[in-house]
């Protein structure tokens, strides 16, 4: 039974893992559950076992993705000291993380899609980012807590919005000079050479 237990946990978190990258790949409606099922080396009669619905796969695999982040900022907030700000938007705009959607931003990749989506998947990603604008904010430079709180939005609005940019354009010197532009507004140097692991 134990076994049985923990081959669950591990399937489940398989397809949210897969499911998390497919949808930041290919949008929400780019995929289906049957390719999320394939992709994750599991059958479809399996996937109601886990989920009650495409939609609820979708709010648990953008929690699972944005707790990642999360995580991330945190540790580059704790181990700068005054940079905090300028080394999360340094590793935030490069190359490698706009060339590979599945791996990086909920917000980038998927913005259009959660606008549009369902009440749990935008109160998900509501939470997470009012928890990344917290680690912002304690990154930020500023004499108030108001200045602080103005900071983040700006450089959090600035990094997803950047991407985005990025990812739109199908000019690759453009793309890259919005990437080292918007770091730069941070405080952050080129990022050409810079490379980041998966959030």
């Amino acid at each position: 039974m134990r076994a049985s237990r923990e081959q669950f946990a591990e399937n489940r978190q398989r397809i949210l893992e897969v499911a998390g990258r497919l949808f930041r790949e290919k949008g929400f409606d780019g995929i289906g559950v049957d390719g999320i099922m394939k992709a994750a080396g599991l059958t479809h009669g399996g996937f109601y076992g886990h989920f009650a619905s495409k939609a609820h796969l979708a709010e648990q695999a953008c929690s699972a993705g944005l707790a990642k982040t999360t995580r991330r900022l945190e540790t580059l907030a704790r181990d700068s000291s005054e940079a905090a700000l300028a080394d999360i938007a340094r590793d935030y705009l490069t190359k490698q993380h706009r060339d590979d959607p599945g791996n990086g931003c909920v917000f980038a990749a998927l913005g259009g899609d959660v606008a549009r989506s369902s009440k749990a998947v935008r109160s998900t990603v509501t939470k997470g980012i009012r928890a990344q604008l917290g680690i912002l904010e304690r990154a930020a430079k500023g004499r108030s807590k108001a200045a602080r709180r103005k900071q983040a939005i700006a450089a959090l609005s600035g990094m997803v919005g950047a991407m985005v940019v990025a990812r739109l354009v199908n000019d690759s010197a453009l793309s890259n000079e919005i990437l080292t532009v918007a770091a730069s507004a941070f405080g952050g140097n080129k990022n050409d050479n810079q490379k980041r692991t998966a959030v």
